[in-house]
C-alpha cells in the first residue's frame, strides 16, 4: 500500500492518510477483508506518530470504511458497506481540489491542467495512435 504525505497542502496528515485509503477502496485496489498495515508499522513507514495512524483509522471506522477486530487488526469493511457513487465522487472531488491548489501554486493555468490530465489519460488507457504526441504541455 503506497501513501504519499504532503506537508504543503494544509490538509492534516491523518486526513491525507484516511483519504488515500478511501481512494484505494473506491478504486478497488483494496477490497473487502483486506487487512490494513499495523499501526506501528505504517507509522514507521510514513515517519509519523502512531497516534496519527490511529486517528486516520478511527476516522475510517466512523465512516464505515474499515472495521477493527480487537487483537486481529483493521480490515476493509464488507462490500455491502462499500461506498456509494456519491461517496466516491466526494473523494475524487477532494483529490481534484488538492490538484488544483497545487497547480495554482506552481502557476499552471486551468487549461494546462486539463491538457496534462488528457495526456495522463492517454498514457493510462493506451491512447490513440493517431493522437499520440498531440497533447504537450509547455511551460513558458
Amino acid at each position: 500500500m503506497h501513501i504519499d504525505i504532503s506537508l504543503q497542502d494544509g490538509v492534516p496528515i491523518y486526513r491525507q492518510i484516511a483519504n488515500q485509503i478511501k481512494y484505494l477502496v473506491a478504486s478497488g485496489q483494496l477490497g473487502s477483508g483486506d487487512e490494513l498495515p499495523p499501526i506501528r508499522g505504517l507509522a514507521l513507514q510514513l515517519r509519523v506518530t502512531a497516534n496519527t495512524i490511529v486517528k486516520a483509522y478511527d476516522a475510517l471506522e466512523v465512516e464505515g470504511i474499515v472495521v477493527k477486530r480487537h487483537g486481529a487488526g483493521t480490515f476493509i469493511n464488507d462490500p455491502t458497506q462499500r461506498m456509494t457513487h456519491q461517496a466516491q465522487k466526494k473523494i475524487l472531488s477532494e483529490r481534484a481540489d488538492t490538484l488544483l491548489v497545487e497547480a495554482k501554486q506552481m502557476n499552471f493555468t486551468f487549461d494546462e491542467v486539463i491538457e496534462l490530465l488528457r495526456q495522463r489519460q492517454d498514457l493510462l488507457t493506451g491512447g490513440s495512435k493517431q493522437g499520440a504526441g498531440k497533447h504537450v504541455v509547455q511551460r513558458g
